[in-house]
C-alpha cells in the first residue's frame, strides 16, 4: 500500500511543473548569491580624516590606512568639527584625527595621542571599523618603533625587550568567513525546501478535498504520515547533494570529514524538519494559514541557530531556547565536518538531539492526523 502511497505523492510533485525546477534551481541560486551577501565581514568603510601634523609620519600613516582594504578616503577636513559634519551627513562613516605634534611626540617621547570617532548607529561597523583602524594604527607604531631601534647606535640592540606573536588560525587558515557560511547556508536551505513543502502538503489535499478519498480507504495514519516523508527525504538529499557540487565547483570548498556523515545526519534531520511541516499542516485548514505558521517559526529558528549570532554571545534565556532548536544541532554538524573533519563519535550530542526530534515530530504527525469519513 506505502508503495502506490508514494507513487502518488512523486506523481503529484512532478506533476506541478514549478515545483521539480525550483528544488534544483532554489540551491544553485541561493549558493550562488548567499555567500557573498551572508557576510559579517567589514569593507569598504568610509573614513574622514583631519591630518593637523602634516609631516612625514601622518602620510605614512593615512597611506597605510587606506591600502589596508578596509577604508576608504572619501573626506579629508581641515577640523574635527568639520569631520563631524560628514559623519552626520553619511559622508563617513569614521574619523581619524591626527593631532599637530603628531611626529615629534613619536620621535621625542615615543609616544602621542590620536583620536578616532565612530558612528555606531550601526554597532556591528562602527565596532568593527574602529577595531580595524586601531590595530591599523598599533601596527604602525610598531614600524616606527622597530625603525627606531633600527637607527639607535645603542651597544646591544637586541638586550632590548621584544615579543614576536606567530598566529596560527586552524581549520580556516585563510580566515574566508565564505567557508564558516556556506555550510550553514546549506542547512538553511534544506529547512526551507524541507519544512515548508510539507507543510502546504496535507493542507493543500484539504483544499482540493483530495484528502477525502484517503480518509475513506484502510491505510493508517502511520503509513500515511510515512508516505509524505519518504519523498521529502528524497528531495533533502538531492538538495544537499546539489549544494555540495556547487560549494566544490564555484568556491573549492569540500568537506575535511566523510560526507557519509553529513549524510547520515541529513536523515535525521529531514525526517525532523519534514515532520515538524507535516504537523503544522495537519493543524491547519489552508495553505496560507500553514505558510504564515511555517514562516514564524523559520523566522525564530534560523535566529537562534547561530547562523549569524556565536550562541554563546546571547543572553542565558536565548540559549536555553536554542536547545529546542534543531537547526542549531544541525549547523553544529556541517561547520564541524566540513571545516574540521569530524565523525560521529565525536557528535554524539547532535546524533541524539536529531533523533529525538525525528521521532519526537514524526510522531506528533501520527498523532495529529485525524481520518475523517
Amino acid at each position: 500500500m506505502i508503495k502506490y502511497l508514494i507513487e502518488k505523492e512523486f506523481k503529484q510533485i512532478f506533476r506541478n511543473s514549478f515545483l521539480p525546477r525550483m528544488i534544483v534551481m532554489y540551491p544553485c541560486v541561493m549558493m550562488l548569491v548567499l555567500p557573498w551577501a551572508a557576510s559579517l565581514e567589514i569593507k569598504n568603510i568610509n573614513l574622514s580624516v583631519v591630518d593637523n601634523s602634516h609631516s612625514s609620519y601622518s602620510r605614512e600613516l593615512i597611506q597605510k590606512t587606506a591600502s589596508s582594504g578596509y577604508f576608504r578616503l572619501t573626506n579629508v577636513s581641515p577640523s574635527y568639527n568639520k569631520a563631524i559634519e560628514s559623519i552626520e551627513s553619511g559622508e563617513s562613516d569614521i574619523v581619524m584625527e591626527i593631532p599637530t605634534r603628531f611626529e615629534q611626540d613619536l620621535v621625542n617621547e615615543g609616544s602621542t595621542h590620536l583620536l578616532i570617532a565612530a558612528n555606531t548607529v550601526n554597532g556591528t561597523k562602527g565596532g568593527l571599523g574602529s577595531s580595524y583602524l586601531s590595530s591599523i594604527v598599533l601596527d604602525f607604531a610598531s614600524d616606527i618603533r622597530n625603525k627606531s631601534i633600527a637607527t639607535k647606535s645603542t651597544p646591544t640592540p637586541s638586550a632590548m625587550p621584544n615579543i614576536n606573536i606567530v598566529t596560527q588560525h586552524k581549520y580556516n587558515p585563510h580566515l574566508d568567513y565564505k567557508m564558516f557560511m556556506i555550510p550553514a547556508l546549506m542547512v538553511v536551505l534544506l529547512t526551507i525546501l524541507c519544512g515548508f513543502l510539507p507543510a502546504l502538503n496535507i493542507v493543500s489535499e484539504k483544499e482540493k478535498g483530495t484528502i477525502e478519498q484517503i480518509n475513506v480507504t484502510p491505510v493508517s495514519r502511520f503509513t500515511f504520515i510515512m508516505a509524505k516523508l519518504i519523498p521529502y527525504w528524497t528531495i533533502g538529499f538531492v538538495v544537499l547533494s546539489i549544494c555540495f557540487g556547487v560549494a566544490a565547483l564555484v568556491y573549492g570548498l569540500v568537506p575535511v570529514g566523510h560526507l557519509t556523515t553529513i549524510y547520515f545526519f541529513a536523515v535525521l534531520y529531514v525526517l525532523a524538519i519534514s515532520g515538524f511541516g507535516l504537523v503544522i499542516s495537519n493543524y491547519s485548514e489552508t495553505m496560507q494559514q500553514a505558510m504564515f505558521v511555517m514562516f514564524f517559526f523559520m523566522m525564530i529558528l534560523i535566529l537562534l541557530s547561530g547562523l549569524f549570532t556565536p550562541i554563546n554571545s546571547m543572553p542565558q534565556w536565548a540559549q536555553n531556547i536554542t536547545i529546542f532548536n534543531p537547526l542549531k544541532y544541525f549547523i553544529q554538524v556541517m561547520r564541524l565536518v566540513y571545516l574540521k573533519g569530524s565523525g560521529i563519535m565525536e557528535l554524539t550530542t547532535q546524533v541524539i538531539a536529531l533523533a529525538t526530534f525525528a521521532i519526537v515530530f514524526n510522531s506528533w504527525a501520527v498523532i495529529s492526523y485525524r481520518k475523517k469519513s
